[in-house]
């Protein structure tokens, strides 16, 4: 009885398979097209949208990627006119605070050519007078020291008349002296006159061919 049961299930089973094979190979007859089951549609639709998440991913990385470079491309603009403005800020506030570093013999010898030649002029004139000497010392065109400029000789006779006459010996004022101090800071350079005449009592012609920079008191500053 058991043996005759069991026969029947098998039967039955090869049966229900043999049917099932039979529609899947009408199916496809009948409309061409190969029956997918329905786990191998899934797994196709999830590897291409894998494929297509992949796909925006890279492009959104490689868009992100881009405004990136552009970015880090327009920094070293920006450092670069960041630092040029520091340096021309640096430059600026330098020499607007620098100093000239002379003896005290030759600021001594300074005020004294002061005194003798600005003599009865304003304090503005006699800063103007140790500016233009101190100027002459930054210019390659003269001596390179405070006392060689005073007493450069120049064909028969000293540039500067004081030294000629003697009246540079004479002992610089406190004003002369303030005059200096206030020179070497170099806060006004007088557009880099190296030059100064009193037009009234000048015979030079040469000197009178020269730019003229200033007037301050009876004395013309010129380039």
């Amino acid at each position: 009885m058991k043996n005759i049961l069991l026969k029947s299930i098998v039967v039955a089973c090869v049966a229900t398979t043999a049917f099932i094979g039979i529609q899947n190979r009408t199916a496809e007859a009948f409309t061409g097209q190969r029956v997918v089951k329905s786990e191998n549609v899934w797994d196709t639709e999830q590897q291409q949208n894998k494929g297509n998440f992949s796909n925006i991913n890279k492009e959104q990385k490689n868009d992100q990627s881009d405004v990136q470079i552009k970015k880090m491309a327009q920094i070293p603009d920006k450092t670069k006119v960041l630092a040029k403005k520091s340096v021309k800020q640096f430059m600026k506030n330098r020499e607007k605070h620098k100093s000239v570093s002379i003896s005290a013999n030759e600021k001594d010898l300074l005020a004294r050519l002061v005194e003798a030649e600005a003599k009865g002029e304003s304090y503005e004139g006699k800063v103007a007078v140790a500016t233009v000497v101190l100027n002459r010392v930054d210019s390659p065109n003269f001596p390179d020291t405070v006392t060689s400029v005073i007493k450069q000789v120049v064909g028969h006779a000293y540039a500067f008349s004081p030294v000629q006459n003697g009246a540079i010996n004479k002992p610089a004022s406190s004003e002369a002296k303030q005059a200096v101090k206030q020179a070497l800071t170099k806060k006004n350079r007088l557009h880099g006159s190296v030059y100064f005449y009193n037009p009234k009592i000048a015979t030079d012609k040469w000197i009178q061919s020269r730019k003229v920079v200033t007037t301050i008191g009876n004395h013309v500053f010129l380039k």
